[in-house]
């Protein structure tokens, strides 16, 4: 219930503010991607400056995204790894487990 309250204090002025940006950022900008002839129409894309400013936020939470997990993909094989050990560990106390009930119930009964 917290977290919905407070995504919904956070998440709800971001997107008023999106949205007025949005409106306000309307007019058609071209962006060039030949740095010696800008005039260039082959290698220009004209759109809302919005737009271009949300493709760029995009990739950068794209790239964000892939650089955190390369970075914990160690934690990722040490967890992996260590859930292995666990399993085996526990398979072998079940396995010790049932061999002592085998021999409690093998002792003679006074």
């Amino acid at each position: 219930m917290a977290k919905k309250i407070i995504n919904l204090l956070i998440l709800l002025p971001l997107g008023i503010i999106l949205i007025v940006f949005c409106v306000a950022n309307r007019q058609s900008v071209t962006l060039a991607f030949n740095p010696f002839q800008p005039q260039d129409q082959v290698l220009a894309v004209s759109a809302p400056l919005f737009i271009f400013l949300f493709i760029a936020l995009i990739i950068g939470m794209l790239i964000g995204s892939a650089v955190t997990w390369f970075t914990q993909g160690k934690h990722r094989k040490r967890a992996k790894i260590e859930a292995k050990e666990a399993i085996r560990w526990q398979s072998e106390a079940d396995r010790h487990k049932t061999r002592a009930e085998e021999m409690t119930g093998q002792l003679p009964s006074h």
